[in-house]
């Protein structure tokens, strides 16, 4: 069921990815979970709690959280190759490196409405004009 990039899709791949997602994505995120299995143990289970804070707090989008988790297994394989020891990596508050670490991705697209959402729902609350410039409710 492989494709050259220019070459059309047949029908029952598109009707596949419709279901089931992007297969490139998940071949991505295969070759991602077999770097992390590759890595030494105490470098691994930093990476798999890593990853899995950003499940629930990292980018929304599955390109973006992809390259963001290849960029995770390339971190730890160069941290593990030069014996850099975990806490180097992270530091002492490993939630202010996780936070620093996802900024270099775009947020999510439900998670920038989510957000947005939820701050107009605070500033309506409070009784403040949630009118944007474009006249536009936020």
């Amino acid at each position: 069921m492989s494709t050259e990039p220019n070459e059309p899709k047949s029908r029952a791949r598109q009707y596949l990815e419709v279901v089931t997602g992007p297969l490139e994505d998940k071949r991505r995120w295969r070759q991602y979970k077999a770097r992390i299995k590759r890595l030494p143990g105490n470098y691994r289970t930093a990476a798999e709690a890593l990853e899995r804070y950003l499940m629930l707090f990292g980018p929304g989008d599955s390109a973006d959280a992809l390259d963001m988790f290849d960029d995770l297994a390339e971190l730890f394989e160069r941290g593990a190759a030069d014996g850099t020891p975990i806490r180097e990596i992270f530091g002492e508050d490993p939630v202010q490196f996780v936070e620093t670490f996802v900024q270099s991705y775009s947020v999510g697209r439900w998670i920038k409405r989510e957000r947005d959402r939820f701050t107009g729902a605070i500033d309506r609350a409070a009784g403040e004009d949630t009118v944007g410039k474009d006249g536009t409710d936020q």
